[in-house]
Order: structure tokens, then sequence, then C-alpha cells
């Protein structure tokens, strides 16, 4: 058994609930304290991933929660990593990278692989750090999920650590979820239920206060706190696709400008759809997410986003008729980008002779650029930095995931020169162009000169992404102070203000 003095575990009810954004919110509570905190998941499952300057991949969270404790991401902080493919396959991702590609029953059989993976990556954040905060997935409570679980109670009682169960009462029901939790955990898991955390609470707290003593009374463990609602705050999802479209400002509207109209379609196995939060957010822009049924409607610009299953999503596009509506588009002056994955479906076809991605074969393209792209096993991961080409120089930095190689006479005119060399492709026409790069919006200034390139005359008004997701982090951790038992948790984590073990 690890040394686990530090540690602490975030698990919730259902998926949700808010454990990520806890676990974020704690590591900057405590990091402000002086006390050298880590984040830790695990196993996850995720489409939106990030890649460490060690070229590994894990959970978009995690990179999250790690720059809310001060650190750069690291593959130890989600030594598991489940990539959805299909609805009964993944793609397995140990240490940050993929091992194999596996259903559930396969994966089952390989959990005790996974498990050691999980407890070494733990035990050397235990050894580096003052505190280890641990999320959980999904709910301890998944009767059929149990037998060799790594992901919640399994972790727990395998390095002996306290347990905080938090519950989001927006949905209503939260004291059955509680007390429902606790009734399906084995009686050691329940002993090491430390305490609740309830969540999205709007109102009046004098109106909660019967419920909590009842449920105080009743479980026989306190209440940790009561969270507040926070409307508004900026940061990244996990998996979670946030279909609604953000409104143009009121400036914008005042002013008599159209915002600039960008439709994503909502891929099945969409991956990385962090990539459109800064156009979500954007002033002069109006996003919105296409989905089953619905149609691409006018726009300026469509963003074809990354996928983990090109092929079968390729399928899709031309089964809701977003093909036909593509065509459309570009006759009447649109333009198309494609990031990862719809950039290769832009391509002439998508070649998978080795059925990286499903079964293998080939798949007749967009036709949009002059390209082919031939999906490999080996997975690009990396961090890159470089400068757009587009309608003005501008500096880049994303990071690329992708199991493909793409080449073709289109290539010749890239979207951006980068310092390990130029990507990406653009028509003749300079209608329609691909990226491989992710976060290719997080630079407002590259921002700037995509949207330019679409049609957008709107210097300076692009969102500064690391500003917001900052100052979101510390509005967190301000509620957090405010709302919930700090020292009671750093009685837990067995840690004293700055650092020192008690």
């Amino acid at each position: 058994m690890t040394d686990t003095g530090g540690t602490l575990m975030v698990q919730g009810t259902t998926s949700d609930a808010g454990k990520s954004v806890l676990v974020a919110g704690l590591g900057r509570v405590l990091r402000r304290r002086g006390i050298a905190v880590a984040p830790f998941k695990p196993q996850n499952m995720a489409l939106n991933s990030a890649v460490t300057a060690q070229g590994g991949e894990i959970g978009r969270a995690q990179a999250l929660q790690a720059a809310a404790c001060g650190l750069e991401p690291h593959t130890d902080f989600n030594p598991v990593l489940l990539k959805p493919s299909s609805d009964r396959g993944a793609q397995v991702i140990v240490n940050g990278r993929a091992v194999e590609e596996l259903d559930a029953r396969a994966y089952h059989d390989y959990k005790p692989v996974a498990r050691e993976a999980v407890l070494a990556a733990h035990g050397r954040l235990a050894a580096q750090y003052d505190s280890v905060l641990v999320e959980g997935a999904g709910s301890p409570a998944e009767i059929n999920l149990r037998a060799g679980d790594i992901a919640n109670m399994g972790f727990a009682e395998a390095v002996d650590c306290p347990v905080i169960l938090v519950a989001d009462i927006d949905r209503g029901g939260v004291f059955a979820h509680l007390v429902g939790t606790l009734a399906l955990l084995a009686e050691s898991e329940r002993a090491r239920v430390a305490g609740f955390v309830i969540n999205r609470f709007r109102g009046d707290p004098a109106l909660l206060q019967s419920g909590l003593d009842w449920l105080e009374a009743e479980t026989g463990k306190p209440v940790l706190g009561v969270l507040p609602y926070l409307s508004g705050l900026q940061l990244d999802a996990e998996d979670a696709l946030l279909r609604e479209a953000a409104p143009a400002s009121d400036a914008w509207a005042s002013g008599g400008d159209e915002p600039l109209r960008v439709v994503v379609p909502a891929l099945p196995r969409i991956s990385n759809h962090t990539d459109f939060d800064p156009l979500r957010l954007h002033p002069g822009v109006s996003l919105r997410f296409a989905g089953p049924g619905e149609r691409l409607q006018p726009a300026d610009l469509v963003l074809l986003p990354g996928s983990k299953a090109v092929r079968d999503d390729l399928a899709w596009l031309r089964e809701q008729g977003f093909e036909r509506e593509l065509m459309h588009h570009l006759r009447y002056g649109g333009r198309v980008l494609g990031i990862c994955g719809g950039y290769q479906m832009l391509g002439r076809a998508v070649h998978d002779p080795e059925g990286v991605e499903g079964t293998p074969g080939s798949s007749v393209g967009l036709g949009l650029l002059d390209v082919e792209t031939t999906l490999r096993p080996a997975k690009q991961l990396r961090q890159v930095t470089g400068e757009g080409v587009m309608e003005r120089a501008a500096p880049v930095r994303g990071y690329e995931i992708h199991a493909g190689h793409t080449a073709g006479a289109d290539c010749e005119r890239p979207v951006l020169q980068l310092s390990a060399g130029p990507d990406g492709a653009r028509s003749t026409d300079d209608a329609v162009a691909g990226t491989y790069v992710h976060g290719v919006f997080d630079e407002p200034a590259a921002a700037g000169a995509l949207l330019a390139w679409a049609g957008l005359d709107a210097d300076g008004a692009a969102v500064d992404l690391d500003a917001l997701r900052e100052t979101s982090l510390e509005r967190l951790a301000d509620a957090l102070e405010e709302h919930m038992d700090i020292d009671r948790l750093l009685d837990l984590l067995h840690v004293q203000q700055g650092g020192a073990r008690s």
C-alpha cells in the first residue's frame, strides 16, 4: 500500500456532478496556501484531451487542474485515458501512449495492467507533492462496474485515502443521490467517505438547513460545503458539448454590424471541441453546433471538427445531408476550415489499411482539398508553435493529436508555418483550408487572422482564453474558501498552511 497521507479523493453521485471543477478549485485553494499539490485521475473516459510537453496524451480536465495547481500537464496526472471510438469500444491510452483498441469485455480483462500503471503514477505523485487531489469517474455506486474498479472506490481502497462525495442539487434529488450512493457501497467504502459537498445551489441557504441537518443525522457524515451555482465560469469541458450559440455582444448589435456566423457539425465522435471555445466567447462571432436532423443553415464559416472515428463520422456527415449543404455554402461564397479529423475529411480520400479506427478500408473524401490521408498506428502527439500564413502573419500555439499522414498538391499552400515545418493545406481558390493543429484559435492574434480570412473585420476583438480561464479559477477558489470547510479538508490531507505535514 502507498503512503497516502496527503491524498484526498473527490467522487460524485453522478457524472457531471462537479468533480472536475471541484478538484480544480481545491487545487487553486491549496496552491494559494503554499501547499505543493497535484491533480490525479486514475481512469478517464473523454474525447477532449491535451498533450504534455513530453508528447503524452491526458484528459483535458487534468490539464485544467494542473493549471489550477500551477503545474504543466504531465501524464502521471491521468495514467489511463479511454477515448471511445464506438458505443462498445475505445482506444486505451496508458501513461500518455495509445496501447490497445479494446471493447468493454476486453478492457475488463486488461484492468490489472491498467491498475499497475495507476498505482505507480500515484506513488510518484505522492512522493513528490505535499498533497494529491484525486478525481473519480462517474459514480462509485455502479454495481456492474465494481469488479476490478480502478476509477473510484477500488482506487481509494487500494491506497487507503479518504473520499468526499459531491452531488448536484440543481438536478434535483440530491438527498436521494447521497443516501442512495452510500447505501450501495461496501461497509469499508462507506467508512472512508469523510463528508459531502452539495454543488450548484441556488437560493436562500437557510431554506436548505433542515435538509442538511437530516442528512448529517441520517448518515453520520458532515456536510463540508454547499457551493453556489456559479454561472459564466470559462473552464475547459471534459466532454460535454455546449450546443447553444453565444449571442453577439450588445456592442456589436448597437454598432449595426452583423456577427460572423459560424456553424460546427456536431459529429458523433467529435473530439477536442474545446477548439471552438474562443469563438463561442468571441463578441463578434455567433457560433452554433448542428446536430442530427438539423441543417447547417446560412453561415459565413463552417468548421469541421476533430473526430475519433473519421471515416464513420464522414459517413454520418453524408447521411445528414451536410455534404450537399457544404457545397451550397461554398457556391455562395462561404469558407470552410477543417481541424485534424475535419481536415482529413476535406481531402479526396481517407485510407485506413490497418484498421486504426475500425474496419480496414478507404472512404471517398469530400474532395474540397487536393490531398489524401492515410491513417497509421503511430499517433502524432506534440505541442507546437509557429505562425499563421492566412490573411496576415500571427503567432500560433497549439498541439497535434492524430494518427494520419496527409499529402497532396494543396499542401504546397500551408495554413501554418510551425517550428517543425509547414502544416495544413488550402484550396486554389482559398475558400477551403485544413490544419492538424488543435487550439488554433487560442491565441487572439491567430484567431483574428483566421476570422479575417473568413470575413470578419474586427481587430483586437478576439478573446484571451488563458486570461478568462485564470479569472474563472480565482473566482472558483474564492467561492470554495467562502462556502467550504477548508480547515477540515486540510486535516483530511494531513497538511498545514505552507505544506507541512500534520
